[in-house]
């Protein structure tokens, strides 16, 4: 490289300095009839031959990695050499394979990462407090119920019950790994305001993140969740949008260096009066960042699963939309941002009723689709299980049950086979709460 620097510096002297010039600038290296370089050459010319000698015993790697950019004159330059980075990951096929497993046919995800918070406001719908053991209870009512893997490929946990057992001492990633379940763990540590936006939040949790997941790993899981949200109503503004994209690309990257699937989940919430074009303008805004980011992350697509809004008109809109134009509006989106390569969509339900998200599911699957387009639900499949087992233990076995119903409702609706005859009236009510918080 010295000597490179040296041949260069040295032809632009002598261009730039006529023999003229330099006789009258009288330097004392220079000899009738023998060109030397003056002093400052003189000494790269010798830098260039010891590290030269240096670098040829080194690896030579280092140097074809690096950008040269020597002034030529006064306006032009040497072209800047760029080297593509290939991240290597040593669990590239078992992400794929991962991935591949939970996106599988007339099978889901079933979603039980709530905060202990968030879980404590289900309890408290039933008249239980917000204590360990009750947790414990709901969990292992949901995670041991017979027969779940038919319908169920996946389920998202959060930390406490990573860890957790049954009472008789199992732990609950052993009850999943039975019903050939793959353990998931939600890795984000929440939202909190974005200064500079319009009253707009961005998720925590990248600070870490590479630790906990190889432990996550360690532990059993197998993939993970990060969730970040977009307001309509509030913009989105361009900041915002931009921190949920990159905040989601290094979780992504983060995950799958630690072998752990990640599920791409930037919620666009249902907050709000707009139509339903309104929805699909932003949900082509937001992914489109979201796969430039990954994308410039270097996240192996075959690798990752997404968890997207449906495209709906805002709940305060004063017109519906049918689970075709939901359909409709929502493939488009997919069609216009998603590639092919990406295994599996796993909608979020966002409020909706429990019908309703399995018929807008089913409608999605009436025709083909590049990817496998699945569930990841949680108030979906578990508020009629939490109106059934009221926190008694003579209820476990109906609330199981209940459980089962949704499941395979959701999994039909995944094979484009659902019909809504026989739903329950709990299944029709709307879960939707303004400025909802998990």
């Amino acid at each position: 490289l010295h000597e490179k620097t040296f041949c260069l510096a040295s032809a632009h002297y002598y261009k730039l300095v006529t023999p003229p010039e330099r006789e009258r600038r009288k330097f004392p290296h220079e000899s009738k009839g023998k060109k030397l370089l003056p002093p400052f050459l003189e000494r790269e010319r010798a830098m260039a031959c010891s590290s030269l000698v240096k670098l040829n015993a080194s690896s030579s790697q280092w140097i074809g990695q690096q950008s040269f950019n020597q002034r030529l004159g006064s306006s032009s330059r040497l072209a800047t050499r760029r080297v593509s980075v290939v991240r290597a990951g040593s669990y590239t096929e078992e992400l794929i394979q991962t991935a591949k497993s939970i996106a599988s046919p007339g099978r889901g995800i079933l979603a039980i990462d709530e905060s202990n918070a968030t879980c404590g406001k289900r309890l408290a719908s039933i008249g239980l407090d917000n204590t360990e053991a009750n947790r414990q209870a709901y969990r292992q009512l949901l995670l041991t119920t017979p027969g779940l893997g038919e319908y169920i490929s996946g389920a998202i946990l959060f930390e406490e019950t990573l860890y957790q057992s049954t009472t008789d001492g199992k732990k609950f990633v052993d009850c999943l790994r039975e019903e050939n379940i793959v353990p998931g763990i939600k890795v984000d540590k929440g939202l909190v305001p974005l200064p500079g936006s319009n009253n707009e939040s961005w998720c925590q949790g990248l600070d870490g993140l590479a630790s906990r997941s190889a432990e996550y790993y360690k532990q059993g899981a197998r993939f993970a969740k990060w969730r970040t949200v977009v307001s309509i109503p509030c913009g989105p503004s361009a900041l915002a949008v931009k921190e949920a994209a990159w905040g989601l690309a290094r979780y992504a990257a983060i995950s799958q260096d630690n072998g752990l699937v990640p599920i791409v989940e930037p919620e666009i919430l249902l907050d709000g009066d707009h139509p339903i074009e309104r929805t699909l303008e932003v949900a082509e805004r937001v992914w489109a960042e979201v796969f430039y980011y990954l994308a410039e992350n270097n996240v192996t697509f075959e690798g990752i699963l997404l968890k997207p809004s449906m495209v709906t008109p805002g709940a305060e809109h004063r017109e519906k939309a049918s689970p075709q134009t939901i359909a409709k509006y929502t493939l488009t989106m997919l069609k216009r941002r998603v590639p092919p390569s990406v295994p599996g969509i796993m909608f979020l339900s966002g409020g909706q009723s429990e019908m309703e998200a399995t018929l807008n599911l089913n409608a999605m699957n009436q025709s083909p689709n590049p990817w496998h387009v699945s569930f990841s639900y949680a108030r979906a499949l578990q508020n009629t299980v939490l109106k059934t087992w009221q926190g008694r233990p003579e209820n476990v076995e109906a609330a199981q049950k209940s459980l089962l119903v949704r499941a395979k409702a959701n999994s039909l609706a995944q094979l484009g086979r659902y019909s809504a005859d026989g739903e329950t009236d709990d299944a029709k009510k709307g879960m939707f709460v303004k400025g909802y918080t998990y």
